[in-house]
């Protein structure tokens, strides 16, 4: 049972390796490129909904946020209606890269599901969002201070 997490987080990481290695050409540091694809999807988005959706804490976010904008990837602009609130867009450098990380993703989805079916892949999706829909419920829990009862 247990591993099943086991073989998920050693996908994730070989993906994240390779990922990390084959950006490094343009400047994006570890880990960097989850918060770009997200933003150029998401043009406009808060800082606050990057984090959610890459399940990451606010301070990490910012920080990875941060070096994107330094490195001219992505730009922060004032909410029309209220000041407080910083949206993130993609710069033209941003856009530029975006089809190659993109290209990445896609390349890897290939081999990662290289000999199966069109049903299994669709069962494994399947299954792969309900286990992050029941994680989700824990990482709210805990992100909030509260503590599991193992």
């Amino acid at each position: 049972m247990s591993e099943i997490l086991r073989e998920i987080g050693m996908i994730a990481r070989a993906l994240d390796s390779i990922s990390n290695i084959e950006f490094k050409e343009y400047e994006l540091a570890k880990g960097q490129y989850l918060y770009l694809v997200r933003i150029c999807e998401n043009p406009g988005i808060i800082q606050e909904k990057v984090a959610e959706m890459i399940k990451v804490d606010r301070t990490t976010a910012a920080r990875s946020i941060k070096k994107l904008e330094i490195k001219g990837f992505i730009e922060k602009k004032e909410d029309q209606h209220n000041r407080k609130i910083k949206k993130l867009f993609p710069t033209e450098k941003g856009k530029q890269i975006y089809p190659f990380i993109k290209r990445e993703n896609d390349y890897s989805n290939t081999v990662a599901l290289e000999g199966l079916s069109e049903k299994e892949i669709e069962t494994v999706s399947n299954l792969l969002q309900r286990v992050r829909k029941n994680i989700e419920k824990d990482w709210e829990y805990v992100k909030k201070g509260n503590k599991r009862n193992y």
